[in-house]
């Protein structure tokens, strides 16, 4: 299938880079920044670097690969979608349910695809432990904790204002690893609760030709939820950009015979650690496999097959959008101060293939 990536930030080279793994020809890029744009195409061979308006009318782009600011990842869907193309959205897959469900309206009218990041669900870490619970190995599960604690990312980040702007902040920004990680695991959440605060009104840019500037915060930066799954499980996610320093575990499962510790999901590959009732240490269990490493991109590559087989993506918009309403509303139960039944359910997505992807553009 061939591709038009919208955006040429710092997040674009690993999909430049990925996408003849998994069967797709970018064939145009474009950037509110031209130059930018242009020198993008010239590093990976890309050969049309246009205006978001020309990629968008260009016929032999497909698929939009949408990786624009949060704020304008709805827009610029709704664009591409009306323009005849199917579309993978960097996460979230909007910044309001109200948006969202817009997108997945006009997709499903003009029999178009929608698929949203992340896609680290699908390497060889997460789809290990996805075995493991389907096994059986730990029993019925029974709890989680995930936990992504960090100081934020206008340490490194050489323009970070939007991470603190609305449809962002650590919950937007890093919950859908997390959330997509425990859906895969668990399926769709029906209730959740949760505190969010602002801590500190502005932050302080580490890095770049912005170093030393000050950037306003305009949304939640430490938010600590919890999620009951219609599956029985219920979990604690806390995401914070306000700590220093943290030792807690990424992800750990608590089944009714063990525990599961769960990679970063922000990772493709492992450790993945068992240890059940009667252990006295933690087994490792071996992950390897093409996509143990970097492999963003396996979503867009998955949707590009499901266009072929007539099925819906592995990494959809009907998974981003459970995704995203369970982040909006335990926004929403911290200013109400009580908990919240979703409106919306997902089924949990199709465990990947072995093999699918490991003769793809080797």
């Amino acid at each position: 299938m061939n591709v038009g990536i919208v955006g040429m930030g710092n997040i674009s080279p690993i999909y430049l880079k990925n996408a003849r793994r998994f069967g797709l020809d970018v064939v145009a890029v474009a950037d509110l920044d031209m130059e930018r744009a242009k020198s993008r195409a010239a590093e990976y061979g890309v050969p049309k670097a246009l205006s978001l308006q020309e990629l968008l009318a260009d016929d032999d782009v497909q698929v939009v690969l949408n990786l624009t600011i949060p704020k304008a990842h709805a827009s610029v869907a709704l664009a591409a979608l009306k323009a005849g193309k199917h579309v993978y959205n960097e996460k979230p897959l909007g910044i309001t349910l109200d948006e969202a469900s817009e997108l997945l309206r006009e997709a499903d009218a003009r029999g178009l695809l929608v698929g949203c990041a992340p896609d680290t669900f699908l390497g060889a870490g997460l789809q290990a432990c996805r075995r493991i619970i389907d096994e059986g190995t730990i029993g019925v599960p029974v709890a989680a904790t995930a936990f992504m604690m960090s100081s934020g990312p206008e340490r490194w980040h050489p323009d970070p204002a939007f991470f603190y702007q609305e449809g962002a902040g650590p919950m937007f920004d890093m919950g859908p690893y997390y959330l997509t990680a425990l859906v895969n695991l668990f399926g769709g959440v029906r209730r959740v609760s949760g505190s969010a605060r602002a801590s500190f009104d502005t932050r302080t840019i580490g890095s770049g030709a912005k170093k030393g500037e000050s950037i306003p915060v305009e949304t939640p930066s430490h938010v600590a939820s919890i999620l009951d799954f219609a599956s029985g499980p219920v979990a604690t996610l806390v995401t914070s950009f306000d700590v220093w320093h943290a030792n807690l575990p990424r992800i750990e499962i608590y089944g009714s015979e063990g525990t599961l510790s769960v990679p970063d999901p922000n990772t493709f590959g492992g450790p993945v650690r068992v240890r059940l009732a009667g252990d006295k240490e933690w087994q490792d269990v071996e992950v390897g496999g093409p996509l143990a490493t970097n492999s963003r991109g396996v979503g867009l590559g998955d949707l590009a097959l499901a266009a072929r087989e007539g099925r819906a993506p592995r990494a959809s918009g009907a998974l981003a959008y459970h995704v995203l309403d369970v982040m909006a509303s335990t926004l929403e139960t911290s200013r109400q101060g009580r908990a919240l039944e979703l409106t919306s359910g997902v089924e949990r997505p199709a465990p990947l293939p072995e093999g699918l992807f490991d003769e793809v553009g080797a």
